[in-house]
């Protein structure tokens, strides 16, 4: 519900309210005696049967009736400013803060904004007419300055701790990991490749086994490798875009202030990144011994964009339906298709071009002629186990930062700490590139060269997790109703997903790329 006060303050009584940009925020102190700013206020809260207050009703001692719902019928809206010398607007915004009461108005035709609290029996039958009232007052703010007005929203968060918790937790998961590939590097490879080296006679050839015998079959171009060329050239896309979008927030580029800042950077940056999918896209393909390059570099355009944005489009539809104000208007729509085909795919074109130009990637071994047989898998080098085992490390290094982007898509909270983020981007990176590498070894040593696709799906994986919690948000911290909105949730959750499947598994592929050209490259083959 929408109201407009005369000071040119919108109040959202479900939503944030923003006046020149700043959240109206509720401040209330919680323990240890520190200050919590919430940019939400309740619009009621409750007395149990026996007499014990929930949410709300413990700020107010006048709240004591047992079943009883009490209503906040009543905001106080102060805003604070800060006088500026010299310039012609004369003063600048620094804080909007509101306080929500509840009154039981005697006339509320005319109404004092006084009395005892609304309250309403969980046993009341009939109708009920309730009068909202607000109140504005303005006070100057000496001691904020207009650089340091987010401060006080910012510093009243209690989440810092968890996030140190979360960083350390993820870098435990690394140093594992990172002594695991060092071992496997240092100290089995060593050991592999010296013996190796040293073979001169056939029948020392005779005694070679593990990753060693797979070498006339490791780059054996895969199974779809167009559809592998392509997610290889949405996920590099989609990766750059990541990590320059959160590298210009660390530097405060995309502060809280500039709502819609952070979506808008990452679209432009992903329209102008065209051209490195289309690269990747192309060398991959033609290095599988692919010939079809128009139909390459034409899925590279469409594909992956196609179905984000039929699914948006959909979500869309449904908020038009709806009649919601979050509705995308249909001029915005055609400039994000503008973008899409006048720039985006024109850039993915030229990196294809020159990606079909160059010559194929050389690999350091010869591929045989005739593939050489896959010996019987045991159940913990099936390509299965394997795929669902490889996403769980990564996705215990995020979820506790998912949490928290969670909350501010669908709580309405704020989210400000962009380098605990691009620390956990980092870390994930890490993590997805050596858990793949780890797997990959394991499975060359079982005599299985199948590592193209398993290793995009091993790192890629850790977006099936990501969905699985979404879907416990969902249940437990969400109250959303209505079927509109669960397909809203979902739709939108789909598009993250298929973002976070694209992303996670280019890393896990060019990591185990990187590993398989590495130590092929130094044995000596017959």
């Amino acid at each position: 519900m929408l109201e407009e006060y005369g000071t040119g303050v919108y109040l959202y009584r479900d939503q944030p309210r923003i006046v020149d940009n700043m959240p109206v925020t509720w401040c209330y102190d919680v323990e240890d005696g520190q200050r919590f700013c919430n940019p939400g206020f309740p619009i009621g809260c409750y007395i149990t049967e026996d007499g014990r207050p929930k949410d709300a009703c413990v700020i107010n001692s006048e709240f004591h009736e047992k079943d009883t719902f009490y209503i906040f019928n009543h905001v106080d809206i102060k805003i604070y400013y800060h006088v500026v010398e010299n310039e012609a607007l004369g003063a600048r915004l620094v804080a909007a803060k509101l306080e929500p009461k509840s009154y039981k108005h005697t006339h509320p035709d005319n109404p004092d904004c006084s009395g005892v609290p609304m309250d309403i029996s969980n046993k009341a039958n009939g109708e009920v007419k309730i009068a909202y009232t607000y109140s504005v007052s303005f006070q100057e703010e000496k001691s904020i300055r207009w650089a340091s007005r987010w401060d006080y929203i910012l510093e009243s968060m209690p989440h810092t701790h968890i996030q140190w918790f979360s960083i350390m937790n993820s870098l435990v998961i690394v140093l594992f990991l990172s002594g695991m590939v060092a071992m496997i590097m240092l100290r089995t490879l060593h050991k592999d490749i010296a013996r190796y080296n040293q073979m001169d006679s056939t029948e020392d050839a005779q005694e070679e086994f593990g990753w060693k015998l797979v070498h006339g079959d490791i780059f054996r171009p895969p199974r779809k490798g167009m559809l592998l060329s392509v997610f290889l050239g949405s996920g590099t896309q989609i990766l750059i875009m990541t990590f320059v979008t959160l590298f210009f927030a660390c530097l405060g580029f995309l502060s809280p202030a500039n709502r819609g800042a952070l979506m808008t950077c990452a679209v432009v940056l992903w329209v102008l990144l065209g051209t490195p999918a289309g690269y990747v896209a192309a060398r991959f393909y033609k290095s599988f011994g692919g010939e079809k390059w128009k139909t390459n570099v034409l899925l590279t355009s469409f594909l992956c964009p196609g179905i984000v944005f039929a699914d948006f489009f959909i979500m869309n539809l449904i908020l038009w339906g709806e009649g919601s104000s979050a509705a995308i208007p249909f001029g915005t729509l055609v400039a994000i298709l503008a973008l899409w085909f006048c720039i985006s795919v024109p850039l993915t074109f030229i990196g294809a071009y020159f990606g079909f130009k160059k010559n194929a990637i050389e690999h350091p071994v010869r591929t045989n002629q005739i593939p050489r047989q896959i010996p019987e898998q045991s159940f913990y080098t099936k390509p299965l186990p394997g795929i669902i085992m490889g996403g769980i490390l990564p996705f215990g290094c995020i979820f506790i930062q998912l949490f928290f982007i969670l909350n501010s898509i669908w709580s309405h909270q704020m989210y400000y700490m962009f380098g605990f983020l691009f620390l956990v981007f980092i870390i994930l990176v890490i993590t997805c590139s050596e858990a793949t590498i780890l797997l990959c070894y394991f499975h060359l040593c079982a005599e299985d060269y199948h590592w193209q696709w398993r290793s995009f799906l091993t790192s890629g994986f850790t977006a099936v997790y990501f969905l699985i919690y979404a879907i416990h948000y969902f249940f437990s911290k969400l109250q959303i109703t209505g079927t509109a909105s669960t397909i809203l949730y979902f739709g939108y959750t789909m598009i993250m997903v298929l973002i976070f499947f694209l992303f996670t598994g280019t890393i896990g592929f060019f990591a185990c790329f990187w590993f398989v050209t590495k130590i092929y490259s130094v044995v000596k083959v017959d």
